[in-house]
C-alpha cells in the first residue's frame, strides 16, 4: 500500500527507532538515514519498502516531504540547517541545539525560508498533560502557585551532556506550557560524581512573576525510576505519576484558607481523573504531519524550543 506521506527519520537509535515504528503505524515512513550499517540492514530487512541511506545530502533531502532528526544533540544544528535550506519541514528532537545562538539561527532561518521547524517536546502531546491543561483552563484548581517535577532513574548515562540537558527539557517545556511565561530568576546546583564536569544530579528552582515558583529535580544516579509532576493551585492540586502502573492522574480537593488571619489546611477528597489512551509520540507525529503544508505550529514550534534552550543555558551557569 502506498504511503499517505513520505517522512525520513535521521538517526535510528533507541528513540529514533520509536519514530520509525510510529511512522510505520501512521503509514508515513519513507526513509531512514543512519550511519551504522548494521542498523540499516536490520531496518531494510524489517521494513523492505523503506529507503535507507548512510548519510544526508541535498539529493536525499529532495526525495521526502519532511524530516525527523533523532541523532545526538551535537549534530542537530548542521542537519536541521541543511534541511531548512532545502525548504523542507523538520522535527528536531530535544534539545533543539546545545546553545541559544545556534538555536536562534535555526529559528530565524526557518522563518526566512517559510518552513516549519518543530521540536520534540513530546510530553506536550501526552494526553495526561493535555488533560491537566484543560482542567487548569476551566478554573478547577484556581491560579497556579507552584509546580514541581521529579525525573529520576538509574541511567541512561551520557558522555556529551549532563543530566539537566538530557532530562530537564521535557519539564522546562511543561513549565512554560502551564505557567505561560518564562521564569524571571533561575538558580541551580548539581553534582558530578561519575564523570568530571558532567552532572549526574541537579535541582533547579524557577521564580515567575506573581510569586509563582517551580523546581525540577533530575538524576540518572537514583535507585528507582520516578517521573512525578505536581501542580499546586489556589483552589486545588494535580498530581501525575508517569512511572508506575496505570500512570494515574489525581485531583486533590485541597487548599489553604485563612481563618482569623491564620492559614489553615482544607483537606477535601482525592479523585482519579481519566484521560485518553493515545500515545504521546503518535499525537506528536500526527501534529507534525498535519502541518507539513506550512500551517503555523501553535505547539512545540521552533520558538518554544528556543525558549527551552535559553532556560537550559541560564540554569547551567549555576551548575
Amino acid at each position: 500500500m502506498k504511503n499517505k506521506h513520505n517522512i525520513c527519520v535521521i538517526g535510528a537509535g533507541k528513540w529514533g527507532l520509536n519514530h520509525v515504528k510510529t511512522l510505520i503505524e501512521l503509514n508515513a515512513l519513507g526513509g531512514v538515514v543512519e550511519k551504522d550499517k548494521n542498523i540499516l540492514k536490520i531496518i531494510s530487512k524489517k521494513f523492505p519498502h523503506c529507503k535507507t541511506y548512510e548519510e544526508l545530502n541535498d539529493i536525499v533531502i529532495k526525495k521526502f516531504e519532511g524530516f525527523i532528526i533523532a541523532t545526538e544533540p551535537s549534530s542537530h544544528f548542521q542537519l536541521a540547517k541543511q534541511i531548512i535550506l532545502n525548504k523542507k519541514p523538520v522535527l528536531v528532537e530535544k534539545p533543539l541545539t546545545l546553545d541559544y545562538k545556534s538555536s536562534k539561527i535555526l529559528c530565524d532561518l526557518a522563518s526566512d525560508m517559510q518552513v516549519n521547524l518543530m521540536v520534540g517536546h513530546v510530553l506536550l502531546f501526552h494526553p495526561a498533560f493535555q488533560k491537566m491543561k484543560n482542567i487548569i483552563e476551566n478554573g478547577k484548581i484556581g491560579d497556579i502557585q507552584y509546580i514541581y517535577s521529579n525525573r529520576l532513574n538509574l541511567g541512561t548515562f551520557r558522555t556529551n551532556e549532563n543530566v539537566f540537558w538530557s532530562f530537564a527539557p521535557h519539564d522546562i517545556a511543561l513549565f512554560n506550557y502551564f505557567f505561560n511565561q518564562e521564569p524571571v530568576a533561575i538558580s541551580s546546583s548539581g553534582v558530578d560524581i561519575l564523570q568530571d564536569g558532567i552532572h549526574d544530579s541537579s535541582i533547579t528552582t524557577f521564580k515567575y512573576e506573581g510569586k509563582k515558583m517551580g523546581h525540577i529535580f533530575v538524576s540518572w544516579l537514583h535507585p528507582f525510576k520516578e517521573h512525578r509532576f505536581v501542580i499546586i493551585g489556589s483552589n486545588g492540586m494535580l498530581h501525575f505519576e508517569d512511572s508506575i502502573y496505570k500512570k494515574p492522574l489525581y485531583f486533590y480537593d485541597k487548599k489553604a484558607e485563612f481563618v482569623n488571619s491564620i492559614p489553615s489546611p482544607v483537606n477535601g477528597g482525592v479523585t482519579e481523573i481519566e484521560y485518553g489512551d493515545e500515545k504521546a509520540l503518535t499525537n506528536e507525529l500526527k501534529y507534525f504531519i498535519s502541518n507539513l503544508d506550512g500551517q503555523k505550529l501553535e505547539v512545540s514550534n521552533g520558538l518554544s524550543g528556543l525558549e527551552v534552550v535559553k532556560i537550559l543555558e541560564k540554569a547551567s551557569h549555576g551548575l
